[in-house]
């Protein structure tokens, strides 16, 4: 019921960009069907409207006890390479480099796209959140950043007139 929005888009767009984010859905539509969808979708909990705040508290305490949702695997690892999902660093052949924010996020949209190319508004959208091509070399900078901190730069390769793709050995 949220205006111009639904809750459901919303919920499914954080756990992408966030999958380890625990969210607790407070709604006013709670039928049994809507609870199953977003705890399914990945939410932690549901809490039906009208809600008493005791019970609400109770369960922020018990997902603060639980571990984070989202895949049990805290690396993503390709031949030689595992970035660190927790810490935001990837390291090639055991030597550990930190990763900005941005080089994390283009770094493991490729890795998990499973040798796919993606191409350039897919990576303007999927790292910087933007929906249009502001005509920039942002992806192009990042990529070079990134390939000199792999150590292989031929690991993100470029593909002709379509993108980049992290190449499998």
């Amino acid at each position: 019921m949220l205006p111009g929005l639904h809750g459901s888009a919303v919920l499914a767009e954080l756990m992408r960009q966030r999958p380890h984010q625990r969210v607790i859905v407070l709604s006013a539509v709670p039928e049994v069907g809507t609870r199953v969808a977003c705890l399914e979708a990945g939410a932690a909990d549901f809490v039906g409207k009208p809600f008493a705040l005791a019970e609400l508290l109770a369960r922020v305490r018990a997902r603060l006890r639980d571990r984070a949702p989202g895949p049990a695997a805290d690396s993503v690892v390709i031949g030689p390479i595992c970035l660190d999902l927790a810490l935001h660093r990837v390291a090639v052949d055991g030597r550990w480099t930190a990763l900005s924010y941005r080089e994390f996020l283009l770094l493991r949209h490729l890795m998990e796209a499973d040798g796919r190319a993606c191409d350039r508004s897919e990576l303007l959208h999927a790292v910087w959140g933007m929906t249009f091509d502001p005509g920039s070399n942002v992806v192009d900078v990042t990529v070079r950043r990134l390939r000199a901190k792999l150590d292989h730069p031929d690991r993100i390769e470029t593909v002709r007139h379509v993108g980049y793709r992290f190449a499998t050995p």
